[in-house]
């Protein structure tokens, strides 16, 4: 045996895990073999050394919501972030989700409550209520919306809600100060009929300058423009309400880094696209020195709200919305079934005079497959979407696996802890309809 045995470093140490890696080497006297062990009365000297050996490792930052906020609110257009699905990306649109999925909770269908078509809560119950008290959000203000149609049952009717994050640890987190809005998508039998109004009228919304080739779908902008005089929480419209709270929001944080979130699923979306264009259109996402505030629609299960004009202007404005889409929603076909972004660019080809009349989709798509056309419930459900989002190999698997999932993704959902009573059985029943009539 030599005079001394050098115990190496583990080869398996990462250099992701560890700085140094440590040798031990044990020195250990040459006459001790010969020792007669029968007389020994004490144990040998040994004497121990350390040998540190420095190992490179990896000190590239993970990457914080707070350094890269910009690019997740869309300001490359989401490049690089989509396929994969950024961690950072996918957290943001399942939080933004469950901000919508508060207006559903809130919403109150019980026509014998005091509160019907309002909201059960008041502003500083409601995060509590629907299970977001750890948010860091605080809300501001109640939207109300008014379909512009006669009939019995058209009123104004809580349709969403303003907030601003005010924790000082989620501030941190986010990298700025957030303004959201938050819209719910139909419910009553008013909205359904003004959402289907389905003709191209000019928007209308630049004081200086009409732009006649920008026009939105009708009953999305009834809605967003009309009055309510009889209204019992509220007046004025949906669309002063909401430019009048978000000044006021801008002003008071006037120093501050803030961005301005959109958020809606179906109907919801729409109204959420109309403010993001509105916003920026007059103006309003100026902060104190004249920088532009960020402008971002997180659109779930939305439909088409405007013509190519539209579509180009919110690009101009620099306006941006990221589609969260089920490829088998019907919803997310419409308006449009036919006159839509494929046959305008027919109609360009041969000169059509209808190509300026059909409608076209806005911003990013971040497309979904699950379900088939015989479940309208399920594949409209924004519970479904939020549920499947945050089960990323469930994603994968449904991406491989194509459209012939029904059965798994059933059990999927029905194992997710989805609260029904915002399943609105009522938008369910009309969409089925939909379905059939559409034969699609």
């Amino acid at each position: 045996m030599s005079s001394s045995s050098l115990i190496s470093p583990s080869k398996h140490h990462s250099t992701r895990l560890h700085a140094t890696a440590t040798a031990t080497a044990v020195a250990v006297p040459s006459n001790l073999c010969r020792q007669n062990q029968a007389t020994s009365t004490s144990a040998p000297s040994v004497s121990i050394r350390h040998i540190t050996k420095t190992v490179p490792v990896c000190t590239e930052p993970r990457p914080s919501l707070a350094n890269m906020w910009k690019e997740i609110q869309g300001a490359s257009d989401w490049a690089n972030l989509m396929e994969p699905l950024h961690p950072l990306l996918r957290a943001e649109i399942i939080r933004y989700g469950e901000l919508v999925t508060a207006c559903y909770k809130a919403f109150d269908l019980d026509p014998t409550s005091k509160r019907y078509l309002n909201c059960k809560y008041g502003k500083s119950r409601m995060m509590q209520e629907t299970g977001l008290g750890h948010s860091g959000y605080t809300v501001t203000k109640y939207i109300y919306a008014t379909p512009g149609i006669d009939t019995p049952t058209c009123c104004s009717r809580w349709i969403g809600y303003v907030a601003v994050a005010t924790d000082e640890k989620e501030i941190k987190r986010l990298g700025r100060r957030d303004i959201i809005v938050s819209f719910r998508g139909t419910i009553t039998s008013a909205e359904w009929v003004a959402n289907f109004m389905s003709s191209l009228t000019p928007a209308r919304f630049d004081p200086h300058n009409d732009r006649p080739d920008v026009k939105v779908e009708s009953g999305f902008l009834s809605l967003y423009t009309s009055y309510d005089n009889s209204a019992k929480f509220t007046t004025g419209c949906c669309r002063n309400q909401l430019l009048s709270e978000i000044s006021r929001l801008i002003n008071q944080y006037k120093d501050e880094d803030i961005s301005i979130t959109l958020a809606g699923h179906s109907m919801g979306s729409s109204l959420a696209t109309l403010l993001g264009y509105d916003l920026a259109e007059v103006g309003l996402n100026r902060d104190a020195s004249g920088r532009k505030i960020p402008i971002t629609v997180y659109s779930y299960a939305g439909p088409r709200v405007g013509n190519l004009g539209f579509k180009e202007r919110c690009e101009e404005l620099g306006v941006k919305v990221l589609r969260v889409v089920n490829v088998n929603d019907p919803v997310t076909k419409l308006p449009g079934v036919f006159l839509n972004e494929n046959l305008r660019a027919l109609g360009e080809r041969f000169d059509m005079p209808w190509s300026c009349s059909c409608y076209t989709h806005v911003g990013v798509e971040l497309a979904l497959n699950f379900f088939k056309m015989n479940n309208p419930a399920c594949v409209h459900d924004l519970g479904a979407y939020l549920g499947l989002l945050k089960c990323p190999a469930q994603m994968a698997q449904m991406k491989s696996e194509g459209g012939d999932i029904f059965t798994t993704l059933k059990d999927f959902i029905s194992k997710q802890s989805l609260d029904n009573a915002w399943r609105f059985e009522a938008a369910a029943f009309q969409l089925g309809n939909l379905v059939q009539s559409l034969n699609i």
